[in-house]
């Protein structure tokens, strides 16, 4: 089935997002923006690779997002993230909806928002945030998740083979929950999902 706008416009409209309350303020409130684009005559998201110099999160792939400023809400700041990190400006009419909050194990509440445009607006990737740039297509989105276990955790590890690499949590687990929702139109939590160790720091 071939996946429009409105298709998944649609099906993220029809689905219960899961919320994760913070009333005592433990956690760090950010949001990233899962950005559809059509490039190369087929849509898919951009997913980038921090650069080594970073001192949190060095080299491990993400998508363009961040810490909300104060009074900020979570679609204001993926898209202002989207612009300073890869240089795509888009406005709020662009957004189709917020999949789950998602807690890290670094201490995050991540909120992810779903952007779609149907062309292929430039990139200028920020030399300070971005050390390579990908476009991963829904059809490289479509591949299985590889799951696995680890000595550290009773919560299953969730990995993604795209890219050219294997990218786990948290990308990772928003970005399948991206492909089954809208690419797949399942009710998919990923909440429970693990990061491996090196992303706990």
């Amino acid at each position: 089935m071939e996946i429009t706008r409105q298709l998944a416009r649609e099906r993220i409209g029809s689905w219960a997002r899961r919320t994760i309350d913070d009333p005592a303020g433990r956690l760090r409130h950010s949001a990233v923006a899962i950005t559809v684009v059509r490039h190369g005559g087929e849509y898919g998201i951009w997913i980038a690779r921090r650069p080594s110099s970073l001192r949190n999160h060095s080299n491990q792939f993400a998508l363009p997002g961040g810490r909300l400023d104060p009074g900020e809400t979570p679609t204001r700041a993926a898209l202002r993230e989207l612009h300073e990190e890869i240089g795509i400006e888009l406005g709020e009419e662009t957004v189709l909806g917020l999949l789950d909050d998602y807690e890290t194990r670094s201490g995050y509440l991540m909120t992810p928002v779903v952007c779609w445009v149907d062309d292929d607006p430039p990139v200028h990737p920020s030399p300070a945030e971005v050390d390579e740039l990908f476009f991963v297509s829904f059809d490289e989105l479509r591949r299985p998740a590889v799951f696995s276990r680890i000595p550290e955790s009773p919560r299953t590890l969730v990995a993604l083979n795209i890219a050219g690499a294997r990218i786990h949590a948290p990308t990772a687990a928003v970005v399948y929950q991206f492909a089954e929702v809208v690419l797949a139109g399942r009710d998919t939590r990923v909440h429970d999902l693990e990061q491996p160790v090196f992303a706990w720091r």
